[in-house]
């Protein structure tokens, strides 16, 4: 993208204050995962512990900093997620004996947007000091549920993924109601 997607503005406010906001009507607590100096006139951070591992960190620091059984996290390039499909996320994560539920777009997991339960933090500690940054990886196979597009609506359209300046502009369009 050639900058940080978290200042990125849509429609008058950034994809971090989005997605804050967004989180705020689902969960008690919010933070935001990253440096303070560059991130805490948006609220209060987390720093990741193994710096330079990528979301992997992050969902660690996260757990770790966490004082709840569930952690919903996710990233902000994916502005088109609403609080609905976090509550519903939320509610099939409690109402199971997972360790991570996570959507499975298109065959693609995304762990950029799942919750965990406070479990599997031992899981990325164990993968951060042995070398291993790949969040899917780690998932265990008989304690995560995958959330299909047959679980919700417009699951395309939900984790339409800012990648690209391309990406944006089309989010752009998208979000202002003049579809590209």
């Amino acid at each position: 993208m050639g900058t940080d997607k978290a200042f990125l503005s849509l429609n008058g406010s950034t994809l971090v204050e989005q997605t804050k906001a967004i989180l705020e009507k689902v969960c008690e607590t919010v933070f935001i995962l990253g440096s303070p100096r560059l991130y805490g006139r948006f609220g209060e951070c987390c720093e990741d512990v193994y710096r330079d591992c990528g979301p992997l960190g992050g969902i660690h620091a996260a757990l770790l900093k966490s004082s709840t059984p569930y952690s919903l996290i996710t990233a902000v390039d994916t502005p088109f997620i609403g609080a609905e499909f976090f509550n519903y996320m939320i509610g099939r994560a409690m109402n199971s004996s997972a360790m991570v539920t996570t959507p499975r777009i298109g065959g693609v997991v995304q762990p950029a947007c799942a919750v965990f339960s406070r479990d599997f933090l031992a899981l990325a500690e164990a993968a951060l000091k042995s070398g291993k940054y790949k969040v899917e990886p780690v998932f265990p196979p008989e304690q995560t549920l995958l959330l299909t597009e047959k679980d919700f609506a417009n699951a395309g359209e939900m984790f339409e993924n800012l990648n690209t300046p391309e990406d944006f502009e089309r989010a752009r369009k998208r979000a202002s109601g003049r579809q590209p």
